[in-house]
């Protein structure tokens, strides 16, 4: 997700983005304890998007 999508998003929204994308990774990380996955930075990528979505809102608390 690009920032600029993130910050199109609600606060209701962006609360179930994360929530969604935590448990996407918690589905990433179960898989592959079972077996090695193919795309590896999959996982990166979900983890940077989680990241951009704290941090949007927590500029949105600070302002």
């Amino acid at each position: 997700m690009k920032m600029s999508e993130i910050r199109k998003m609600s606060s209701d929204d962006l609360a179930k983005k994360e929530m969604e994308l935590r448990e996407e990774i918690s589905k990433l990380a179960f898989q592959h304890r079972i077996r090695p996955l193919e795309n590896t930075s999959r996982g990166l990528k979900l983890r940077k998007d989680i990241a951009r979505i704290h941090t949007l809102r927590t500029e949105m608390t600070l302002s």
